[in-house]
């Protein structure tokens, strides 16, 4: 062996030494965060992992983030959490590591003149840069609305918009169209009282609740179909949650079906779901929808567990997967790189799927153990 080849070869191997397997691993797939209940009692806490890109979970340092707040949502720059008691919006740096340094705390209650606002779900429009809370008992003390607020830049701090209007069956967030002017929610409460609701979106990022039509597919006889938890795809489709109930107890009959819509340019929504074509998912009680990015699949998760469908277009929704779980799932979300985050109360497990083409299996060190988990928001990188 030749002096050039052993000195290329001792290059080589020093070269090799020098680069971990964090360093070819590339960046990571997103940041997961979960509000719980801290040690101390009346406090929360939030939770933050790295996910890499296989899935696997690995603590940010510094979590648990001492961080009072319930509802979250992320936009790249900052992460935004409804305070307990539920009187603020507080805004949170994203460092470079995913760790949350505090930047400002937004008083919600004083848009209203009464302060009756009590701080729920947090959300935002596809861009990130307006964000919604969904506010109890909004203006005025007597219903429901959006908030909506826009953030301004480097502070983290929050310009009031104003509210969607007022709703007292309004208590789900909003989903986007793929072109961030049209959202929708729905309810269903008690079984008896529901509703779907279609928001515009205005150049400023303020909603408002527009009249729309929504027809629900005809039931069977002596049932109505009860509306739930809508997600909109990145085109014009909307997948909403469809509960069958006895018209004489209105008592639940049977699984959850999934209606899909197509939006027209004035958002009204047209449906060719009925009884017969829509798919049933296993889950029990509906607790969260959660459209993959792309817009293809979508996960259902409810008192039953968690299942994936192929979302068809206008077409009827098609299963891809049985029940991932059946622990008892409170809300799910999605990252750019084909993972599935799920949060359980009732368990206290964060599960990790890794999803394909081909079906869908648990990532590497899932489900994680994460005591009394609240809320879930994730930041695809």
């Amino acid at each position: 062996m030749g002096p050039k080849l052993k000195l290329m070869l001792s290059l080589s191997a020093l070269l090799c030494a020098a680069i971990s397997p964090a360093q070819t691993a590339g960046k990571p797939a997103a940041y997961v965060y979960v509000s719980t209940p801290a040690a101390s009692a009346g406090r929360n806490e939030v939770h933050a992992w790295t996910a890499s890109g296989n899935g696997k979970l690995t603590p940010i340092p510094g979590t648990p983030f001492q961080e009072n707040v319930t509802s979250m949502a992320v936009n790249g720059k900052f992460l935004f959490g409804a305070t307990l008691p539920g009187n603020g919006l507080n805004s949170y740096r994203i460092e470079s590591n995913g760790g949350l340094q505090y930047a400002v705390t937004n008083n919600i209650t004083r848009y209203n003149n009464t302060d009756c606002a009590s701080a729920g779900s947090v959300f935002t429009d596809k861009t990130g840069t307006t964000v919604y809370n969904m506010e109890y008992r909004g203006d005025g003390c007597a219903n429901n609305t959006y908030r909506s607020f826009k953030e301004e830049g480097a502070t983290g701090g929050l310009e009031n918009l104003g509210n969607s209007g007022g709703n007292s069956w309004l208590y789900q967030p909003a989903s986007f169209l793929g072109n961030n002017v049209w959202a929708y929610s729905a309810s269903c409460l008690g079984k008896m009282y529901c509703w779907i609701f279609g928001f515009k979106r205005s150049s400023s990022g303020r909603l408002t609740e527009i009249p729309i039509s929504a027809p629900v597919p005809p039931p069977p006889n002596g049932e109505f179909f009860c509306p739930s938890n809508a997600a909109a795809d990145g085109a014009n489709h909307v997948a909403i949650a469809m509960q069958a109930v006895k018209q004489q107890n209105f008592s639940p009959v049977g699984a959850l079906r999934l209606a899909v819509y197509t939006a027209q340019s004035n958002g009204n929504l047209t449906t060719t779901s009925t009884t017969s074509n829509m798919p049933e998912a296993n889950v029990g009680s509906v607790s969260d929808l959660e459209m993959q990015p792309g817009g293809k699949l979508l996960a259902v998760a409810g008192s039953g567990g968690l299942e994936i469908f192929h979302v068809n277009g206008a077409s009827p929704a098609t299963h891809m997967t049985g029940l991932l779980t059946s622990d008892s799932i409170d809300q799910c979300f999605w990252d750019k790189t084909g993972h599935l985050y799920a949060i359980s109360a009732k368990s206290g497990k964060l599960f990790v799927f890794t999803v394909t083409a081909t079906g869908a299996q648990a990532a590497p060190g899932s489900p994680y153990a994460v005591t009394h988990a609240e809320y879930l928001a994730v930041l695809s990188k």
